[in-house]
């Protein structure tokens, strides 16, 4: 008589853990810091290296409804993701919607650095172009008249009275037409939904440019010597 026996696979019984604190207590390694140093010091060059020159400290906290820093981050990437939109659809962006919250550090008065655009801006979001109709735009300023903070905008501008009610809201000078695509260039992040930001979709078309709001931003600095980002009336209360 024969008789056999099944191999038995192992099981998982228990995992045990243990916290370890990293602090200075921690050995230096001579051997990882020499091979890490010449890294180091060449990304701290990079980051480190002059781009351009703020006259004042801009932060996102100096108005209520449209601030300095805000527009200057709309305008870039109006000024660097217009042209590849256009390049690729033959159409002009139309309106650029950004969230308050997305910018992350003030521009410090003096010298501004590549350092301080992965401040500004550390996320890795994209610009990318939504096609809407016109009631979609109309979407876009219930959201904004109704939450009442400076989330960034360019090519729309919005009037509220003193309760907050809206008075008017325009494209480029023009009255809104339902029937009309716009194209309103955001952050991956807004588009997919962040913010509560659901507007964008459905929409009639979709570009992903494929291009970092930090890195436009860095071209941006390149080209300028000098910032000069303002506040207007492109979203105020009367």
């Amino acid at each position: 008589m024969f008789s056999s026996c099944k191999e038995q696979k192992p099981q998982l019984i228990k995992i045990e853990g243990q916290q370890i604190q990293i602090t200075d207590s921690i050995s230096f390694n001579e051997e990882i810091e020499s091979f890490i140093k010449p890294f180091r010091e060449h990304i701290d060059s990079d980051l480190d290296s002059v781009l351009a020159y703020s006259p004042d400290t801009y932060t996102k906290d100096d108005t209520e409804l449209n601030t300095a820093i805000g527009n200057l981050m709309v305008g870039i990437m109006f000024s660097e993701g217009n042209p590849v939109f256009r390049k690729r659809t033959e159409a002009n962006i139309d309106i650029v919607v950004l969230n308050r919250g997305g910018i992350r550090a003030a521009i410090p008065k003096g010298s501004i650095t590549a350092r301080t655009a992965y401040k500004v801006m550390p996320f890795e979001n994209k610009i990318v172009v939504a096609g809407l109709k016109g009631d979609k735009i109309y979407d876009i300023v219930e959201y904004l008249v109704t939450r009442k903070q400076a989330h960034p905008i360019l090519g729309l501008k919005i009037i509220l009275d003193k309760g907050y009610n809206l008075i008017e809201s325009s494209i480029n000078g023009e009255q809104i037409d339902k029937n009309k695509t716009y194209y309103v260039a955001t952050s991956d992040y807004l588009y997919n939904g962040g913010d509560n930001m659901t507007f964008f979709k459905p929409n009639e078309s979709y570009e992903n440019l494929d291009y970092k709001i930090r890195n436009a931003m860095i071209d941006y600095l390149k080209k300028v010597d000098t910032i000069n980002p303002k506040r207007d009336d492109r979203f105020i209360r009367k």
